[in-house]
């Protein structure tokens, strides 16, 4: 019966993003092999995220305070806002360094398909720091998707009355990607939104 506590445990991984049941088996057959080291570290990695990582009542993002250091920090453009679907999204804008504005997360896109609704989405939190924080611009970096175009409208037609420049990261061509390997929507994207040199 001890096979029973390995499939359970390829069961929780395999329901992980990206990961299927054949990769679940792997990390579990790894940390079987390492038990005696990885599986402790493993162990009090979760319970300190568990007991120490809290969600941001501003933004929503994870941080061991709320605010979180980002919304605290007295060094970043109040006025500046970045909307972003997820928090993966804000860790990928601050790996770079280059953004230096506060954030916030709404939690997912609007989706008829998948029926999310703006109340499903962190949108009221939106609109009160709107009204109530010194925001001068709101930079949408959703996903070019149909369901983050539909989002970014919904957001600025929101927006519409409140004074606020409303702008969208430009889409296109990556740093070293070659034509050949890019998708119709990204050439044409990228051409619609040439910039003279």
């Amino acid at each position: 019966m001890s096979g029973q506590y390995i499939e359970d445990l390829i069961k929780i991984i395999a329901k992980f993003p990206s990961l299927g049941t054949r990769s679940a088996r792997r990390i579990v057959l790894y940390l079987l092999k390492k038990k005696e080291t990885q599986i402790p570290q493993l162990i009090k990695a979760l319970q300190d995220v568990y007991d120490n990582i809290k969600v941001c009542e501003i933004c929503g993002n994870y941080d061991t305070q709320t605010p979180c250091s980002i919304c605290s920090s007295t060094t970043r453009e109040n006025n500046l806002l970045c909307v972003v679907q997820d928090i993966s999204d804000l860790w990928a804008l601050e790996r770079g360094g280059l953004y230096k504005g506060k954030y916030h997360i709404l939690g997912g896109v609007l989706s008829a398909i998948e029926g999310v609704t703006p109340e499903d989405l962190n949108m009221e939190k939106l609109i009160q720091r709107i009204d109530t924080e010194e925001i001068t611009e709101i930079i949408l970096a959703l996903p070019a998707t149909v369901d983050g175009q539909i989002t970014m409208h919904y957001i600025s037609s929101m927006l519409k009355d409140k004074g606020i420049k409303v702008s969208t990261l430009s889409q296109g061509i990556p740093v070293g990607g070659e034509l050949d390997y890019m998708d119709d929507g990204t050439i044409k994207l990228a051409l619609d939104l040439r910039k003279q040199i």
